[in-house]
C-alpha cells in the first residue's frame, strides 16, 4: 500500500441521489442531533456513528453522499478499480470497494491536528472511474480524461487504487492543469523502471514516464521510505540524478491532489489493510488548503 500527494510545486510553490441518507448536524430533530459545530447547510457531514449506526447504509467512502460529478466539491474521493499493471500478486481492483467499507469506522474530526474538514471543504465520493480490466494502455486512457473534468471543475482528488500504474495517467492530467508538480512519495519501492517484461506502462514504471514527460518539477520531489532489494547495486541512482530529496510534513503546501493504491484485499482477509488506507485518505483530506483547524 501506498500514497502520494502531488503539490502543486511549481515556481515558488510548494501541489444527490444518497443525500437523503445522510443526516445534517443542523437537523431539527433534537434527539439525533450531537453536539457539534459542523453544519450540513453549506458543507457535506457523514453521519455520526454516536446516532447512525455504522454497518447501515450504502458504502460510500466515510459514508460522505454520493454525486454523479466533481462540479460543486472542492474535494472529491474516487476509487480507480485496477490491478492488471501489476507484476505478482492482482487484487488491489477489489482496493477501492474495501477502503468505502472501512472508512464507516472514520469520524468526522481529526483528534490529533484538530483538523476539520468538514466545516472547510465540500466533499463527496464521486464512485469510480470506468476502467478498461482488459487493456491497460485503454485504461490509461481513461483515467486521464476522467481527471482531466475532475480537475477542471477545482476540485482536488483524492483517489483510491487500484495498481500503482494509475499515477502515470493522474499526473498526466495534474500537469496539463497545473504545470510540474511536485510529488510527496511514500512508498517501497521508487517506481522508476524503464521497462518491465518489454512494456513501458506498469506498476513499478510511472514515474519514470512521469519524469520523462516533464510531468513532475524533480527539484520538488520526495520519496519517503525506500527499502529492500534491487535489480542493480545503484537502483536510486537514477532518481537521486534527477533531484530527488525527503521531507517530513504536507501541511500548509498547496496540494493539488492525493493518491492511496496497491490495497489489496484478498490477501488481507481482516480488512486491516483497507482501513489503514481509509485512515490515511483521511489524513490527507486533513492537510489540504482552506483546512481549518481547532
Amino acid at each position: 500500500m501506498q500514497r502520494r500527494m502531488f503539490p502543486r510545486w511549481n515556481k515558488l510553490s510548494l501541489k444527490s441521489a444518497a443525500a437523503a441518507h445522510f443526516l445534517s448536524f443542523s437537523s431539527p430533530r433534537k434527539a439525533l442531533t450531537p453536539s457539534r459545530k459542523c453544519s450540513g447547510k453549506r458543507f457535506n457531514v457523514p453521519p455520526s456513528a454516536e446516532f447512525v449506526a455504522r454497518v447501515s447504509g450504502i458504502p460510500t467512502m466515510a459514508k460522505l453522499p454520493f454525486r454523479e460529478s466533481a462540479d460543486g466539491l472542492d474535494a472529491a474521493f474516487v476509487g480507480v478499480p485496477i490491478d492488471t499493471g501489476t507484476s505478482n500478486r492482482p487484487g488491489a481492483r477489489f482496493g477501492p470497494r474495501q477502503i468505502r467499507v472501512e472508512s464507516a469506522l472514520l469520524r468526522s474530526y481529526n483528534s490529533g491536528t484538530r483538523a476539520a474538514p468538514y466545516e472547510s471543504l465540500v466533499v463527496a465520493d464521486i464512485g469510480d472511474i470506468n476502467v478498461n480490466v482488459y487493456d491497460l494502455k485503454d485504461t490509461c486512457r481513461r483515467i486521464k480524461e476522467a481527471y482531466r473534468k475532475i480537475l477542471s471543475t477545482g476540485c482536488i482528488p483524492l483517489t483510491m487504487g487500484g495498481d500503482h500504474t494509475i499515477a502515470y495517467p493522474i499526473l498526466q492530467a495534474v500537469a496539463e492543469k497545473y504545470g510540474p508538480v511536485g510529488l510527496v512519495h511514500v512508498d517501497a519501492h521508487a517506481d522508476t523502471s524503464d521497462v518491465v517484461l518489454g512494456e513501458k506502462i506498469g506498476h513499478g514504471t510511472p514515474f519514470r514516464r512521469c519524469v520523462e514527460e516533464g510531468l513532475l518539477n524533480c527539484e520538488r520531489v520526495v520519496q519517503i521510505g525506500l527499502r529492500g532489494s534491487g535489480y542493480s547495486a545503484d537502483s536510486y541512482e537514477w532518481s537521486r540524478a534527477q533531484g530527488v530529496e525527503i521531507i517530513r510534513g504536507c501541511r500548509g503546501l498547496n496540494l493539488v491532489g492525493c493518491d492511496l493504491v496497491e490495497v489489496s484485499p484478498p490477501y488481507d482477509t481482516t480488512g486491516n489493510t483497507a482501513l489503514t488506507g481509509a485512515n490515511l485518505l483521511f489524513e490527507m483530506l486533513c492537510v489540504l488548503p482552506k483546512m481549518k483547524y481547532y
